[in-house]
C-alpha cells in the first residue's frame, strides 16, 4: 500500500468580522490537544488546553462542554429517543421478523461495556485553579474558579479518557464498510454561547453547532494506521509522508510502533478524523488554489468509482465557489468513514461503496456543507432547514450543472417531497428545534426539502438574478459568523427591494400553506371580445401570481399580478413571452379577477405558476384546460 502525505501544511488567516449590527459579537476558543489511541482496545488518553475569550456583555459564571460518545450508552436519551420515536432511524436499530410483525430495537440498548462509547473529564482547571464539575450524560457543566468578565479570556486545562463505541451513527469503529475508526466529536468541546444564550443541547443524534477558533491537535496512533480529516498535516517529514518530495517514504525504526500526526485547523468550529490501516490516498490539485484530497479503502470494487468522482468533486467545488463564495480554506478531503455522510470541517465522512452516481450525489451535498454549515454555520441545532436546505438547494443546482441534460427546475423533487408532508397532516413548523420532531420522517422533509425550497421559492417570489446576487451577498456578509433566519430574508431585501417579512413568518414560524385556484373562466363583451378569469387564494399564505394564457393558434401570453404586501414587481422571467403587470393582489381579499382581450373559445390552456416554483400544495386546480 502506497502511503502519502495527506495535508499540504498551507495558512488561512483569521478573517475580518463584518458585523451584522453595531452590537454583534461572538465568542473565540484555541485548542490545544493531545491525544494516544489504544487500537487493541479502542480507547484513548487525551489532554486539552483551551483559551476562551469572552466577547459578549455578559459576566460568564458557568460554562459547558458537549460530551458526545456518552451518548452511545444503554439507557441514554439516545437510546431512549430510539426506542419511542415512532420511526427510528433504520442504522440505529436491528429488524427482526415476529409472526407478521417487524420488530426494531436499539442498537445502542445491546452494546456491552467494551462496545459503547463515553468520554469522561479529569482534573479540570481554570488558570490553574480547580474548577467544580458535573458530568450530566451528554453534557459537562462547569461551575467557574473565578467569573470570565467582558471582553476577558481565561484558560482551561483538563485530561479526558474516551472510549470509541461500535459505530452506530456517524462516529464510530468499525462500521459496515470495515472503517476502523471515525472519529467525529470526540473531544469534550465547548458548547456556544450567543447573543440567545447557551446552546447546551443533549446529543441524540441529530446535529451540532460550535464556538469558531484554532485547532493545534497530536494524535499519536499505531504507525501502520494512515489518517485523513480536519487541518494541515505539520510534520510530514517527521513521521513518514513527504508529499513535497513526490511522496517518497522516510524510513521509520522498527521499534517505533506509534507515529504522532501533528494538525493544525485555523478558525474552525470542529475537529474530525478518521484512521485506517488499509486507507488509499489520492491528492487531486486544482486551478483554484483548494487541494482535494480522496481517501478510501483499498477495495477493488470502489476504487474506479472513486477515481472517476474525484474530477467531478472538482468541478462541483469549482461551481460552489462561483454561485455561493470561495471556499476559504486551501484543503478539502473526502472520506470513506460515515455511515451515510456527514460534515465536518474541511472534510466529509462518507460511505465509499455504491454505484458512482450516489458517490457523487453524497459528495455533492456534504461538499456544500462547507458553505453553509462550515463557514455560515447558522445554529444547525434550532435552524437545521439553514443548513441542510440550503445545502440541497446547491446540490440540486450543482448535479443539474454536471448532468449531461439539464432540467429547468432542479428543485422540483424537493417541492414534490414537500407538498407530501403538507398534506399528510404530520408537518411541524420549521422553528422546532431539530431534536423535537414527532417523527424522523417530518424532521428531513422539513429540513431538507421544505428548507431548499424556502430558496426555491425565493426564486419565483424574486426572481433568478436576484436569489444568485442574495446567496453571494448573504455568504459574503454572514461568513465565519452565525447567521440566523432573518438575516437571509434581509439580504434577499436588500438585494431585491422586496419586502418579505410575511414570506419568513408564514414559512417558517407557522403551517400556513399556499393554494391557489382558477375559480372561473367565462366569456364577457363588453364592446370587444373578452374573457373574464377568476382566481382564489385559498390556502392562508399569500404570493404574487404567474398566469400563462396557451391559446388555440400556438401563441402564448403571461400576466403576473403582484402581491401588495411586497411592494415588489419582479422581472419578466420568460422575456420570450409577452407580459402584462396587472393591479396587484392584497391578502385581505381572497379573490382576484382580471380579463384578456380574446374569447374563450381562442384559449387553449391556463396556468398558474408555469414554472412550478411555487409549492402550491393542491395544483391540481392550478390550471384550466379545453380539451
Amino acid at each position: 500500500m502506497k502511503k502519502t502525505l495527506l495535508f499540504l501544511l498551507i495558512g488561512l488567516g483569521t478573517p475580518k468580522l463584518v458585523a451584522q449590527s453595531k452590537g454583534y459579537w461572538q465568542q473565540h476558543v484555541d485548542y490545544k490537544m493531545e491525544v494516544a489511541v489504544d487500537v487493541k482496545t479502542y480507547q484513548y488518553q487525551g489532554k486539552q488546553e483551551l483559551v476562551y475569550t469572552n466577547n459578549s456583555a455578559d459576566t460568564l459564571r458557568r460554562v459547558f462542554y458537549h460530551l458526545y460518545n456518552n451518548a452511545f450508552q444503554p439507557g441514554s436519551e439516545m437510546d431512549l429517543r430510539l426506542q419511542t420515536v415512532k420511526d427510528p432511524d433504520g442504522r440505529m436499530v436491528t429488524k427482526t421478523k415476529v409472526g407478521d410483525k417487524e420488530i426494531k430495537e436499539s442498537r445502542i440498548a445491546k452494546l456491552q461495556p467494551n462496545e459503547i462509547g463515553y468520554l469522561h473529564v479529569s482534573n479540570f482547571k481554570q488558570d490553574g485553579v480547580t474548577a467544580v464539575v458535573k458530568e450530566v450524560e451528554t453534557i459537562l457543566e462547569v461551575t467557574l474558579a473565578k467569573p470570565i468578565l467582558p471582553g476577558k479570556s481565561t484558560t482551561f486545562t483538563l485530561d479526558f479518557a474516551g472510549q470509541v463505541p461500535v459505530q452506530i451513527r456517524r462516529s464510530g469503529r468499525n462500521n459496515k464498510e470495515g472503517i476502523e475508526l471515525s472519529m467525529a466529536q470526540w473531544y469534550p468541546k465547548m458548547a456556544e454561547f450567543d447573543f440567545e444564550g447557551w446552546h447546551a443541547d443533549a446529543y441524540i443524534a441529530r446535529e451540532f453547532h460550535g464556538v469558531w477558533g484554532n485547532f493545534d491537535v497530536k494524535i499519536t496512533i499505531d504507525k501502520n494506521y494512515l489518517l485523513g480529516g480536519s487541518g494541515y498535516l505539520q510534520n510530514g517529514n517527521e513521521i513518514g509522508f513527504n508529499y513535497q518530495d513526490k511522496d517518497v517514504m522516510v524510513s521509520i525504526p522498527k521499534k517505533q510502533k506509534t507515529l504522532t500526526w501533528h494538525f493544525i485547523a485555523p478558525n474552525v468550529h470542529d475537529f474530525t478524523w478518521a484512521a485506517d490501516k488499509n486507507y488509499l490516498h489520492d491528492v487531486v490539485p486544482t486551478n483554484f488554489g483548494t487541494t482535494l484530497h480522496f481517501i478510501y479503502k483499498n477495495n477493488p470494487n470502489i476504487i474506479e468509482n472513486w477515481k472517476n468522482a474525484e474530477p467531478k468533486t472538482v468541478q462541483l467545488m469549482e461551481y460552489y465557489n462561483k454561485i455561493v463564495g470561495k471556499y476559504p480554506y486551501q484543503q478539502y478531503s473526502v472520506i470513506q468513514g460515515g455511515d451515510g455522510g456527514m460534515e465536518y470541517a474541511m472534510c466529509t465522512l462518507i460511505l465509499g461503496e455504491g454505484k458512482l452516481e450516489g458517490l457523487v450525489g453524497v459528495i455533492a451535498h456534504e461538499m456544500g456543507h462547507s458553505w453553509f454549515q462550515h463557514v455560515l454555520a447558522s445554529n444547525e441545532s434550532k435552524h437545521p432547514w439553514m443548513d441542510e436546505g440550503f445545502t440541497s438547494f446547491i446540490e440540486d443546482l450543482g448535479l443539474n450543472e454536471l448532468a449531461e441534460t439539464k432540467t429547468e427546475n432542479p428543485f422540483a423533487g424537493a417541492t414534490k417531497s414537500y407538498i407530501l408532508l403538507a398534506n399528510s397532516g404530520k408537518e411541524q413548523p420549521l422553528s422546532t428545534h431539530g431534536d423535537r420532531y414527532d417523527e424522523n420522517r417530518s424532521y428531513s422533509i422539513a429540513s431538507y426539502s421544505k428548507g431548499e425550497v424556502f430558496l426555491s421559492q425565493l426564486q419565483y417570489l424574486i426572481g433568478k438574478e436576484n436569489i444568485m446576487k442574495t446567496l453571494i451577498r448573504y455568504f459574503d456578509d454572514f461568513k465565519f459568523k452565525h447567521p440566523t433566519p432573518n438575516d437571509i430574508k434581509r439580504t434577499a431585501e436588500r438585494v431585491s427591494g422586496a419586502n418579505l417579512d410575511w414570506y419568513l413568518t408564514d414559512w417558517t414560524e407557522t403551517l400556513n400553506t399556499i393554494d391557489y385556484g382558477i375559480k372561473n373562466v367565462e366569456s364577457a363583451t363588453d364592446g370587444v371580445t373578452k374573457t373574464g378569469i377568476s382566481l382564489e387564494r385559498i390556502g392562508r399564505t399569500p404570493m404574487p401570481i404567474d398566469v400563462l394564457v396557451e391559446y388555440t393558434d400556438g401563441s402564448k401570453e403571461s400576466f403576473y399580478i403582484p402581491l401588495r404586501m411586497m411592494s415588489f414587481e419582479k422581472e419578466n422571467p420568460t422575456p420570450e413571452i409577452t407580459r402584462t403587470v396587472l393591479k396587484d393582489w392584497a391578502w385581505g381579499n381572497p379573490n382576484y379577477f382580471f380579463e384578456i382581450t380574446k374569447s374563450k373559445d381562442k384559449i387553449k390552456k391556463i396556468t398558474i405558476d408555469p414554472s412550478g416554483l411555487m409549492a402550491d400544495v393542491k395544483p391540481e386546480n392550478n390550471t384550466f384546460e379545453v380539451k
